[in-house]
């Protein structure tokens, strides 16, 4: 019961902390005259990561690197399934043609990326800096893309930016507000951390079908208040482009990151299984939304069943 209540505040440490981050970030963006296509690409689509980076920079310096790793897996595998499944269900969801070539092919490319990295059961510093300069290439293709103000995509990124409201309106409002995120992030992170271990070990559970589960939906949650949201408001392309640029920050910009810290060791499970799900369903996704470019509403039906089989089978027959 301990554990589980530390899990529960852990996780809401942690939404409040990346709700309270994205809020100030954006109302200093605001007053220094940063464009809504930047805040929107950079402080909304990865700020909602923040959790996941937090946890999974945290889990690494404390040599749990299965909690690490699992997170960035499993909250990618959540983020489709889950969340844009949820999402789909509420209202089906359209996607502009740039987003489709760019942002949907490189959530598989990165995924690609990270299956050829662990091919040696691990992420060393130079794979690390692999997956950074991917995401460097990323936003400098993004923002190239968008800068003109013409491409469709960046009304999606000044749309994220509009999703956020409630901003702190003065300096000092502003500046409380990016410290106390971080501050609840950090906290949340060893919250949920000693949650979580205290759980696997409770349950005779690996740390990394805590990480892949328990661990990556909590850290999640920002990525589907903001979706959620989206989807109310008939924001469809904000929906799809939050979960997509999430994809792509937590593979590159997280594991990355934490693997230039704290070289990981990956769990024989995640080789052997989830992986290849992470893998299979960004395949999945890419195909559903070149099909008509939208997901329907039975496809995200099928997204959330499959996510309950994924569930069923991290805690049955991959759950050692």
């Amino acid at each position: 019961m301990l554990n589980a209540l530390l899990v529960a505040l852990g996780i809401l440490l942690l939404t409040s902390g990346g709700e309270a981050l994205i809020r100030g970030s954006l109302a200093a963006a605001h007053r220094l005259g940063i464009s809504p296509l930047l805040s929107g690409l950079l402080i909304v689509g990865f700020g909602t990561s923040a959790p996941e980076l937090v946890v999974s920079i945290d889990a690494a310096l404390s040599a749990r690197p299965d909690i690490a790793v699992g997170n960035v897996v499993g909250s990618n595998i959540s983020n489709i399934l889950l969340i844009l499944g949820l999402c789909a269900v509420i209202t089906p969801l359209a996607v502009r043609p740039l987003v489709l070539r760019r942002d949907a092919v490189t959530v598989v490319a990165a995924s690609l990326l990270f299956l050829v990295l662990v091919g040696g059961n691990a992420l060393a510093r130079f794979d690390a800096a692999i997956l950074l300069l991917g995401l460097m290439a990323y936003l400098f293709w993004a923002y190239r893309t968008e800068r003109s103000g013409a491409a469709p995509s960046a009304e999606l990124h000044r749309a994220e930016g509009q999703e956020v409201t409630a901003l702190p309106k003065t300096t000092l409002w502003i500046v409380m507000a990016v410290v106390l995120g971080l501050g609840l992030l950090v906290l949340g992170s060893q919250v949920l951390l000693k949650g979580a271990v205290g759980i696997a070990e409770t349950f005779g559970v690996s740390e990394a079908v805590i990480g892949l589960t328990l661990v990556a939906v909590g850290t999640s949650l920002p990525e589907l208040s903001i979706s959620v949201i989206a989807a109310f408001r008939r924001h469809a392309d904000v929906a799809i482009g939050n979960i997509l640029g999430s994809n792509i920050f937590n593979l590159l910009g997280i594991l990355g990151i934490s693997a230039l810290l704290q070289p990981l060791p990956v769990h024989a499970r995640i080789l052997q299984f989830d992986q290849w799900v992470m893998f299979g369903i960004s395949l999945v996704l890419l195909l559903f939304l070149y099909t008509g470019s939208r997901l329907s509403r039975l496809e995200g039906a099928l997204l959330l069943v499959g996510y309950g089989v994924y569930l069923g089978l991290s805690f049955t027959l991959f759950g050692g």
